[in-house]
């Protein structure tokens, strides 16, 4: 009589306990465990062609067998047919030619099977785990995700969050110059990128990325998020300066306005998001001359020439009293504008601009009286 697949309970409880607490879905530790006991029964019945493993979780039975062909012959394969008497034990209908199931017990797989079976789930368990983890860090990447602050290593400055009950790594070189955090802060940073350590996948976050700034305006301004307010290019240097240039779809919308927010507070929020750093926001304009001009803000701009268009390289003039304002501490503030728009700007101030005029005039006169 054909023996009733084995009942598991505790087996399934387990499965579930592991879904609960790992959230690893029980159908695909199920594939991996099948994996498992196939090489288990593989290494006890090398020779063994066909088997099956029936695992319901439904119906919680569990049952591995042997498959054999009927046959009557007293030279038959051991390993892969059985004499019709035999069969019909497993199978009172069994007739030959037909295949017939032979339940294994637990204990049939041995000791080191059980071993390699329990091994294997386990790396499986941990396979699972991990492309899961991958998955879900994926789904994150290229956006912004808050962070709580578990650990600081006083050594390298690195520091542990804690991103949706994981630890993620921030090192110390994506934090902001001078930017310092304590235990317990939340925080937001960009996920860069999905990397691996030792050989566990985890987000590569920063606070450096200009990127974060985008999309703190992205969540901070509505018109930004539905389309109708545009980012067109952001330059930053981290922890100082970053500036943004939006336009508007809609004439009815202005760009700057909106980014600013009621009272400032859109901009405010994102201001103090990251530690006081300085943010201009730019209308952005197709025409070069008009983008240059407002990319060099806080500064006012007398005028700009476009020396070269294909080289993209122009002039600027400004008040002799913002010439230092316009270049920035350390030239940041043209810095900053010549990668918002892709210019090489030479900033002269209206006085120095005078003379050099007042210079190649001299020096036309000469050479056309030299003529």
């Amino acid at each position: 009589m054909k023996k009733e697949a084995e009942k598991a309970p505790d087996f399934f409880d387990a499965l579930l306990m592991l879904e609960k607490e790992k959230g690893v879905k029980c159908e695909t530790l199920l594939e991996k465990i099948k994996t498992a006991i196939a090489l288990a029964v593989k290494k006890d019945y090398p020779y063994t062609e066909n088997f099956n493993i029936d695992i319901d979780p439904e119906t919680r039975k569990f049952q591995v067998s042997l498959l054999k062909t009927v046959v009557d012959d007293p030279y038959y394969d051991i390993d892969n047919e059985i004499l019709l008497e035999e069969a019909q034990k497993y199978n009172p209908s069994a007739a030959l030619g037909d295949t017939v199931e032979i339940p294994l017990e637990t204990h049939q797989f041995g000791r080191i099977a059980a071993q390699s079976a329990k091994q294997l789930i386990r790396q499986g368990i941990k396979e699972v785990e991990r492309m899961q983890l991958s998955e879900a860090y994926q789904s994150k990447l290229n956006e912004v995700v808050s962070a709580t602050v578990l650990r600081i290593e006083p050594r390298s400055g690195n520091i542990t969050l804690e991103i949706d009950k994981s630890e993620v790594p921030l090192f110390k070189s994506e934090l902001c110059p001078g930017e310092v955090l304590h235990e317990g802060d939340i925080i937001k940073v960009y996920a860069a990128d999905v990397m691996s350590i030792d050989k566990r996948p985890t987000l590569k976050v920063s606070r450096k990325h200009r990127d974060l700034v985008k999309r703190l305006f992205e969540m901070e301004v509505p018109e930004i998020y539905d389309g109708t307010v545009e980012v067109k290019a952001i330059s930053r240097e981290a922890g100082f300066r970053t500036k943004i240039a939006v336009s508007s779809k809609d004439p009815n919308v202005d760009a700057v306005g909106a980014c600013i927010g009621p009272r400032g507070q859109r901009v405010s929020k994102i201001v103090d998001e990251l530690g006081g750093e300085k943010i201009d926001i730019v209308k952005y304009s197709e025409e070069p001359a008009e983008f240059i001009a407002g990319a060099l803000a806080p500064s006012e701009v007398i005028d700009v020439e476009i020396l070269d268009a294909e080289a993209r390289a122009c002039r600027v003039v400004v008040p002799d009293s913002q010439l230092s304002l316009a270049i920035g501490n350390k030239g940041q503030n043209a810095k900053l504008a010549a990668r918002l728009t892709g210019y090489k700007i030479d900033i002269k101030s209206l006085s120095a601009m005078n003379e050099l005029r007042e210079q190649e005039q001299l020096a036309q006169t000469n050479s056309e009286e030299t003529d």
